[in-house]
């Protein structure tokens, strides 16, 4: 007994991380750091497939610094909002507020009037419990989306007793792990038809933290890649997926 309360003390409170301020204390910048190379991931999406949204919303948008850093790129006519349901990223988007750019202490899929030309959930999928039902709400109010979703499971990844899988359940709240595969069958199932799709390197972005091992995989990844992409992505990990979608007109 005691120890299914153990277990179940310990889900509540990965699910929990964000708004307990545990996240807060071990990310203290929630990763603003990383917002400039992934805004350019979403620029590169936009630029391949020629959109020009004009009002653009992220949602479980941290710091909000993906939204400034679009903000102060592209044109002055496009409108930016983030929602956010933890309150200690909440407070840190509130500086950079500003015209045509502004925040929301909500959950999406509870504001009704919510549409935008595209809709940003940046490394949010994985983090959500019921992440099937968050991805059919989240169908609704956008034309366009894009996701960005670190791939997980890898062969390295499991050939290491499963440490770094861990490692981003107990650091980052990972709930759910993916390959391209499951991540791309995941957006069908749940309405979505798959515009475009992209590996980014994840573990190559500036603010990565090299340890031992992954500096010792960055040429093998490199040399790998230019070879195979799928093959190199399913052995040694490193990388995530920009996906861009809309909701499938045939549902």
């Amino acid at each position: 007994m005691s120890e299914e309360k153990s277990l179940e003390d310990k889900t509540l409170e990965v699910g929990q991380i964000y708004t307990s301020g545990k996240y807060l204390k071990q990310h203290p910048t929630w990763h603003a750091e990383d917002s400039p190379w992934k805004a350019e991931q979403i620029r590169k999406v936009l630029e391949r497939n020629q959109l020009h949204p004009n009002s653009i919303c992220e949602v479980g948008c941290g710091a909000g610094e993906i939204l400034n850093q679009l903000y102060l790129q592209m044109p002055n006519n496009v409108s930016f909002i983030g929602y956010e349901i933890s309150e200690d990223a909440f407070n840190l988007c509130q500086p950079k507020k500003k015209e045509r750019l502004d925040f929301k202490f909500e959950n999406i899929l509870e504001d009704e009037n919510a549409f935008f030309d595209l809709v940003l959930a940046m490394d949010v999928v994985e983090h959500v419990d019921d992440y099937l039902g968050f991805l059919r709400g989240l169908s609704e109010k956008g034309m366009y989306n894009i996701f960005h979703l670190p791939l997980d499971i890898s062969v390295q990844a499991i050939l290491r007793h499963s440490v770094p899988i861990l490692n981003m359940r107990e650091r980052s709240g990972h709930l759910h792990y993916f390959t391209k595969e499951t991540a791309l069958e995941t957006l069908k199932d749940t309405g979505y038809e798959i515009l475009d799709y992209f590996y980014t390197p994840s573990a190559f972005k500036p603010s990565s933290k090299q340890t031992p091992l992954s500096t010792l995989a960055k040429w093998p990844r490199r040399i790998m890649y230019a070879l195979n992409e799928d093959m190199a992505v399913r052995t040694l990990g490193g990388y995530s997926l920009m996906v861009l979608a809309q909701k499938n007109k045939k549902e």
